[in-house]
C-alpha cells in the first residue's frame, strides 16, 4: 500500500487531486491510501509517519509549504515531497528540502500519473526498512540503516539515529523483538545494538565504526559474539 498526503488549503484543489489519486488507483491497481491536511500547521502537528509521498501546497495562510517541508524533514528524511505552486520560483526553492518534484497549479492526470509511476519505481528500488516511536513532540520514522543503537532512558527509550537522537516511549523487550530480525541484539538488558554498526569487540567492551564504545554485560556476551560472528559471516 502506498499512503499519499495532501495539503493545501484550496479545497477544490484537494478534491481534484484527491480523484485524480483515485483514478490512477484503479488504472494500476494500486492500493492507496490518502490523507489530507488544510494546512502546513496541522500537516506538523498531526504528521503520520506512515506517508510515503507529499503533495504539498507552498502558499498557506498559517504555515507555508517551505516551512512544513523543513519540520518534516527534522521529522521524517525519507518521505517524499512534491511541491505544489503557481509560481515556479518559489517550486524551485523547494529543492533545498529535497523535493522530488514541483508543480505547476492546476495538476493535470497526465502529470500526476508520470509522478507517481516515477516515485513508486524509485520507491521500489530504494525501500528501507524503518520503525515508527512516538513522544510528546509527534511521531518519527527512523530509518534501520541510520539507526546504530537503542538505550534505555529515564524509563523510556533513546534512539540514537544519524539524523538526531530520539526519545521513545516504548519498551526495551518490545522494540528488541520488532528489530531482531533486521540485526539488533541486546548487549545488555538496557541496550540494543545494530550490528551492522559493530567495528570490534574487546573483553566487555564492543567498539561502533562511529568510534562510540558500549559496554557488553557478562551474561550477554556469549550470545552477542555468536549472533555478530553469524552477522559478519552473511555480510562476507
Amino acid at each position: 500500500m502506498i499512503h499519499i498526503a495532501i495539503c493545501d488549503d484550496e479545497r477544490s484543489l484537494v478534491d481534484s487531486l484527491t480523484a485524480l489519486i483515485r483514478q490512477y488507483e484503479m488504472e494500476k491497481s494500486e492500493e492507496i491510501k490518502v490523507t489530507v491536511y488544510y494546512d502546513g500547521l496541522e500537516l506538523i502537528e498531526k504528521y503520520d509517519a506512515t506517508i510515503d509521498l507529499i503533495f504539498l501546497d507552498i502558499q498557506m495562510k498559517l504555515v507555508d509549504g517551505l516551512r512544513a517541508a523543513k519540520r518534516l524533514r527534522e521529522m521524517d528524511e525519507k518521505v517524499g515531497i512534491i511541491f505544489l505552486t503557481t509560481l515556479t520560483q518559489y517550486g524551485l526553492e523547494g529543492y533545498k528540502y529535497q523535493a522530488l518534484d514541483y508543480i505547476i497549479k492546476p495538476l493535470k492526470y497526465v502529470r500526476l500519473r508520470a509522478e507517481l509511476d516515477r516515485f513508486i519505481s524509485r520507491r521500489q528500488k530504494e525501500e528501507s526498512p524503518f520503525v515508527v516511536v512516538s513522544n510528546d513532540s509527534g511521531k518519527y520514522k527512523i530509518l534501520l540503516n541510520s539507526l546504530r543503537f537503542v538505550e534505555t532512558f529515564n524509563r523510556n527509550l533513546l534512539f540514537h539515529s544519524k539524523q538526531e537522537n530520539i526519545v521513545c516511549y516504548r519498551s526495551m523487550k518490545e522494540i528488541a523483538q520488532e528489530l531482531a530480525p533486521h540485526g539488533f541484539v541486546r548487549c545488555h538488558s538496557g541496550c540494543l545494538v545494530n550490528l551492522a554498526y559493530v567495528k570490534g569487540v574487546r573483553k566487555l567492551e564492543l567498539t561502533l565504526i562511529t568510534g562510540e564504545t558500549l559496554a557488553i554485560s557478562q551474561p550477554k556476551r556469549k550470545e552477542f559474539i555468536e549472533q555478530l560472528t553469524e552477522f559478519w559471516g552473511d555480510m562476507l
